[in-house]
């Protein structure tokens, strides 16, 4: 895993502070110090200042929000429903950069960070990631889904801290 990779790298402990699902590319933020990992994560919705997604997308235009609540089934299916007593909410928001005859790419941003949202999501509004096998993507060598933007406040200096990861989508 990625996470031993980089326990090996730099010796000695080692925790997860931004993770991704298993095949989405992009940003990974570790740390060595378990008492600032418990500040991150005790105030993680308030240091964290963005989100970023870049998402290859069966085509669609313009730009959105799409707010559901969000459960995990009996079989670990994420799905998305309406009722605040049965999900978590989770809130996506997302524009069109580029499109070709089939595909769009689309910039994301996600105020919560709930398992599977924005595929979920992209799937609530009638179109799915590309190379998404669990929620109806077209076919592919991957999951074009990537991390590529996140900032959050430093725990320790108070300054922003502003991360940015390219990605490889050259198929539009």
């Amino acid at each position: 895993t990625a996470f031993n990779i980089v326990k090996n790298y730099v010796g000695g402990k080692l925790f997860v502070l931004h993770r991704l699902d298993r095949d989405t590319s992009g940003i990974l933020l570790f740390c060595r110090d378990k008492g600032i990992v418990e500040k991150m994560q005790d105030n993680w919705n308030d240091i964290v200042l963005t989100r970023g997604y870049l998402a290859i997308v069966n085509k669609i235009s313009g730009k959105g929000t799409i707010k559901s609540y969000l459960y995990e089934d009996r079989n670990f299916n994420v799905r998305s429903c309406d009722d605040p007593k049965r999900g978590k909410l989770a809130i996506t928001h997302y524009s069109v950069i580029k499109s070709s005859r089939n595909y769009s790419l689309v910039q994301v941003f996600i105020k919560t960070g709930r398992k599977n949202q924005i595929r979920v999501h992209m799937n609530l509004i009638g179109t799915s990631i590309l190379g998404d096998k669990k929620y109806g993507g077209n076919k592919a060598k991957r999951l074009y889904l990537h991390s590529n933007i996140l900032s959050f406040i430093h725990p320790i200096s108070g300054k922003e801290v502003t991360i940015v990861c390219n990605s490889d989508f050259d198929i539009l």
